[in-house]
Order: structure tokens, then sequence, then C-alpha cells
């Protein structure tokens, strides 16, 4: 287990995220955070970076201009951006930072950005997901 996961956990504790499930041996752990709309955002340590997933919604049978649409969201997100894993038929928030010079409130600003991300385009991505 490196230095870095152990930085990362300790950053994750204070900024008060329920760490649900953790594989040490990966250097991977899951996070919640109901209240700011963080819902297993796994959070993998793979050096050199720090990626940040969290599952958004399943990709609808009839995605219309919803992949244009996500580009274009892209362009207004703080961090990270809108994905799409083919694999699993998802639509992803993705971010990724350096872990040789993170700090908590980089790693804080990621999560926030999601957080911002997710209240600004919910109801939005709500509806492409019922396509």
């Amino acid at each position: 287990m490196s230095e870095y996961f152990q930085t990362v956990k300790s950053y994750l504790q204070d900024l008060n995220l329920a760490i649900e499930h953790e594989e040490p041996s990966e250097e991977l752990v899951v996070v919640n955070d109901e209240d700011r709309g963080i819902n297993r955002l796994i959070i993998d340590c793979e050096d050199p970076i720090l990626i940040l997933e969290q599952a958004i919604m399943p990709l609808p049978n009839n995605p219309g201009d919803l992949f244009k649409r996500l580009l274009e969201l892209n362009r207004t997100l703080i961090h990270g951006a809108f994905a799409i894993d083919e694999e699993t038929g998802t639509v992803l928030f993705r971010d990724t930072l350096r872990l040789d010079t993170l700090d908590r409130s980089e790693l804080e600003g990621s999560i926030n950005a999601l957080e911002l991300a997710l209240a600004e385009n919910a109801s939005e991505l709500l509806e492409y997901s019922k396509k």
C-alpha cells in the first residue's frame, strides 16, 4: 500500500465522505455522500494519477443527441468530464489528478465539481435516461 493511498484516504475522511468499500491491494476506495449526490464514487490510485469515476446513468436505448450534449456540457465543467463506458453501457463523470502533487484542496475541488455538475444537469440527464 502506497503513501499516496493513505494520504488520499485521510483527505476523504477530512472531507467527511463515507467509505463504503475499500480494496487496499488495489489502492481503491468507493465513497458516498448522499446529501451532495456522491453515490459510489470510485477513487483509484493508479500512480502517477488518481482516477475519480462515478456512474451517472445507463446509456439510453435511443440516445438521440446525448453524445453531442455531453460534449457541450463538458465545456462548462470546472474539473472532470462526462464520459461513456461502452463496456458497461454507462455515462460516467470522470476526473484525473496527479498523485505526486495532490493536496486536499485539489481533491475537494474535483469532488465539488462533480457535485456541481450533477446539481446543474441532473434534470436534463434524467430526461435522456428515460429515452
